[in-house]
């Protein structure tokens, strides 16, 4: 049985939002442990190394930009603001830089 692009794709986001580990959740909707592991170093090999997350809210200019993170070359800020979303984009780029 072959599996499209896209419905990897539903597999893999709709895994995300039921915060199970990768193999219960495999298991429970009846796909191979093995194959949807996989399918999740796939996704995050093909992952940008840069990712922009809007800021949800325009800051005061007396309030702090948000967090930056370094480590040698490579710079990471993080918007103190951003959308629920954003957090997985936030560690989707820092497996991208690591």
């Amino acid at each position: 049985m072959s599996i499209s692009k896209e419905e990897k794709a539903m597999w893999l986001e709709d895994w995300k939002q039921s915060g199970k580990k990768a193999w219960t959740y495999a298991k429970d909707n009846g796909l191979i442990p093995q194959t949807f592991s996989r399918w999740i170093k796939s996704e995050a090999n093909e992952t940008p190394g840069f990712v922009e997350i809007p800021v949800s809210k325009k800051l005061k200019p007396e309030q702090p930009q948000g967090i930056l993170i370094e480590k040698g070359d490579i710079r990471i800020h993080i918007p103190l603001r951003v959308w629920a979303e954003g957090a997985a984009l936030i560690v989707a780029g820092l497996r991208a830089a690591l």
